[in-house]
């Protein structure tokens, strides 16, 4: 009271780093994200140590729990309908095909234990299989894909009970349908996935006309065919031609001839 200002004591209350009075500002679905991914690297560089017969076996273990979680889930929500799907009376009338297309209707409409046994066995050995593969070969190409889903295929009917009376014919057909899908997905993703062409001969000057702040001309130089390659032959005539303006040229052409002494000195002697 000795400075005349009335009221109680004022105490004030720490805040820790993060946020309000020590409460966390991260985003919980992120935190849970980066530790799976933390977790994910180090359980990769451990497997990537092991022995091939160690890094198949819990490669295929790992990916038939998670195709068993994904059968079981799937035979939850479509029920047990393989009851509903019942030999006729003279089904020893039937002649192997139709029997076999019975056998493979059952097969896809199990309950959740016959899906998740299912799914599991195709995508356990689909992994299985690609691991061995990519060790032995060193790569992973669309042979070694189409070989690992030729496997997954073939046990697949094998285990689901599609095959029928002729079990190894009905396993071979299955197989090579698996591979020429699985190769026809493999093709397709390596070709979408891969930049295109000219993006290659770009790079530098992308590069460039980001740092200068000058992106939004990158389709002028597209539309005259100035690339990485005539980067350092640019002059201002060529710049104009492509409908760039003086102040944006003045700067690509400084940026030039920064970056190339020995064309500066040239350009210097020619005026």
């Amino acid at each position: 009271m000795g400075d005349g200002k009335q009221g109680g004591t004022m105490v004030e209350i720490p805040k820790l780093p993060g946020g309000l009075m020590g409460q966390s500002e991260q985003n919980p679905i992120a935190v849970v994200q980066a530790k799976f991914k933390e977790v994910e690297h180090k359980f990769k560089g451990w497997l990537a140590k092991q022995s091939l017969p160690v890094e198949a076996a819990v490669v295929t273990a790992t990916s038939a729990a998670q195709g068993a979680a994904i059968g079981a889930f799937m035979g939850t929500l479509t029920g047990d309908t393989s009851s509903l799907i019942t030999p006729p009376p003279n089904a020893a009338g039937l002649n192997p095909e139709a029997m076999a297309s019975l056998k493979q209707a059952q097969a896809f409409a199990g309950g959740p234990l016959v899906q998740a046994r299912n799914i599991a066995v195709m995508t356990g050995v689909n992994a299985g299989i690609s691991c061995v593969m990519r060790r032995l070969r060193g790569k992973e190409d669309v042979q070694s894909s189409m070989v690992a889903a030729f496997g997954s295929g073939a046990i697949f009917t094998l285990v689901s009970g599609m095959g029928g009376p002729n079990q190894a014919a009905n396993a071979l057909t299955s197989g090579l349908f698996f591979a020429l899908v699985q190769g026809g997905i493999f093709q397709l993703g390596q070709k979408f996935s891969q930049p295109p062409v000219e993006d290659v001969y770009y790079a530098k000057t992308r590069s460039m006309l980001s740092n200068l702040g000058l992106q939004n001309y990158e389709k002028n130089f597209k539309k005259g065919l100035l690339n990485d390659i005539t980067l350092p032959l640019l002059t201002d005539s060529a710049l104009k031609d492509v409908n760039i303006p003086p102040g944006p040229r003045l700067l690509i052409l400084a940026h030039v001839d920064s970056s190339n002494p020995e064309l500066k000195e040239r350009r210097r002697g020619s005026r």
